[in-house]
């Protein structure tokens, strides 16, 4: 997906077929006859009454789906749905894939390009809230079970059920629907809660806390973003002290928001950005920016032998304009650990992008010596990159890495594949590398 902050892996359940899946008429005299039974008194002590009602809804949330499972084939949905034809077939593209979607009067099918069905979409349910029901029926099942003999059958449909909502959340993320997302996210969550599942699902509490950032609903991602660091979920390095940050900031309070990046930067100095919010917070509040640098000291005496840290004030002073300290900052990377590219990296691309910022600005000149002594400082910056993109190279073991160093190395050599068969030869290398992404 392309909205990449979100906790998306283990969001996706494991679908298999189910060949007993009931159909929605059946389910709906089930869970009829399943509730009646439950509004019966002397069956409502019973906690076999209560699993059999929250069963019958969990049938019934299937039933629409049938036989169909995420990752099934056409081919094998022929199969097993010989019975279901499509009322329609359109073309649709989400978050940029093309999806084949077939429509049917309760439900629609997403199937990729390589005919996997991708997502399942419900359009009639067969009992409204019947995921919300179920868990009712299963709390109700738990205080009725005195010798709590069906813990186990409980808190597995529990877990079934805060899967499903993460599915639908998902599923609402994907269409574009972040509020919906947010509160379904926030629903799998609550399911996990429930004694005596009683687990905090913290992906799914940063999954509603990030859907509510999103769509600007800074009160309630405040409330989860809180409860992800009070269980010590901190979400790709650091993600959930930037993102509370800017809630809080949002929300007026600008003290709590760089306490927060402070915080978030103590525990996560290389958390990008966690690093930008309090560069932007000094530079926009107009604050000593020197605290930066105390900060990143205090880590150093921590980590003396870290060489990242120095890769961080590299890109402070780099934000800050301070080219010189930049690169010098990232040069000590090396003198730390020669093995570390990251600072040899930082220090290319920063000359890269001078470079860049050179060229853009010579296109717009129209005085030719004013032009020309621009075209030669784009040079001079290409040529002080060259050589730190090419230790970079050399040390990194990382064939991915290499790769996209390579990209920025061919770019170099083809400037200067004129002026000599050197730079023809560098041209040739880190283009033949970029194109079969070969790493020598």
């Amino acid at each position: 997906m392309k909205r990449i902050l979100i906790a998306l892996a283990v969001l996706l359940s494991v679908q298999v077929a189910d060949a007993q899946t009931k159909t929605p008429e059946v389910a709906k005299k089930a869970v009829e006859a399943a509730d009646a039974a439950a509004q019966n008194p002397k069956k409502a002590v019973k906690v076999a009454t209560w699993l059999k009602l929250a069963t019958s809804y969990m049938d019934a949330y299937n039933a629409p789906a049938g036989n169909a499972w995420v990752g099934a084939t056409k081919q094998e949905l022929a199969l097993l749905m010989a019975g279901q034809k499509p009322l329609s077939v359109e073309s649709v593209v989400i978050e940029g894939q093309p999806f084949q979607k077939e429509i049917y009067a309760d439900k629609e099918f997403y199937f990729n390009e390589a005919g996997q069905l991708l997502i399942i979409n419900v359009t009639k349910p067969v009992v409204e809230d019947a995921l919300a029901k179920a868990v009712e029926a299963y709390k109700k099942a738990y205080e009725v079970d005195v010798k709590k003999s069906k813990v186990k059958d409980i808190n597995t449909g529990l877990q079934t059920i805060a899967q499903k909502y993460l599915d639908e959340g998902m599923n609402s993320y994907t269409f574009g629907n972040l509020a919906e997302a947010s509160q379904l996210f926030e629903k799998a969550a609550e399911a996990s809660a429930t004694a005596p599942l009683s687990k905090v699902d913290t992906t799914a509490l940063y999954n509603a806390g990030f859907t509510a950032w999103a769509v600007k609903d800074y009160e309630r991602a405040k409330t989860f973003f809180e409860k992800c660091l009070e269980n010590k979920y901190y979400y790709e390095g650091g993600e959930v002290y930037a993102k509370l940050a800017d809630v809080y900031k949002n929300l007026g309070d600008s003290a709590k928001a760089v306490e927060t990046l402070e915080t978030g930067f103590s525990a996560f100095p290389q958390s990008q950005s966690i690093l930008i919010g309090l560069i932007n917070y000094y530079i926009e509040s107009g604050e000593n920016a020197d605290r930066l640098f105390v900060l990143i000291d205090e880590a150093k005496k921590n980590e003396p032998n870290n060489a990242s840290l120095y890769y961080v004030e590299g890109n402070i002073h780099k934000q800050l304009g301070n080219v010189e300290k930049a690169v010098e900052s990232y040069y000590e990377c090396a003198k730390i650990n020669p093995e570390y590219e990251f600072g040899y990296i930082g220090a290319g691309i920063l000359f890269y992008e001078r470079a860049v910022e050179l060229s853009d600005k010579a296109s717009n000149e129209f005085d030719d010596k004013k032009y020309e002594a621009l075209v030669a400082q784009v040079e001079e910056a290409l040529l002080n990159a060259l050589e730190p993109f090419e230790k970079a190279y050399s040390v990194s073991k990382d064939p991915s890495l290499k790769v996209s160093i390579a990209e920025y190395l061919k770019n170099i050599y083809y400037r200067f594949s004129s002026k000599g068969a050197q730079y023809e030869e560098g041209y040739n290398k880190y283009n033949e590398i970029v194109r079969t992404g070969n790493a020598i």
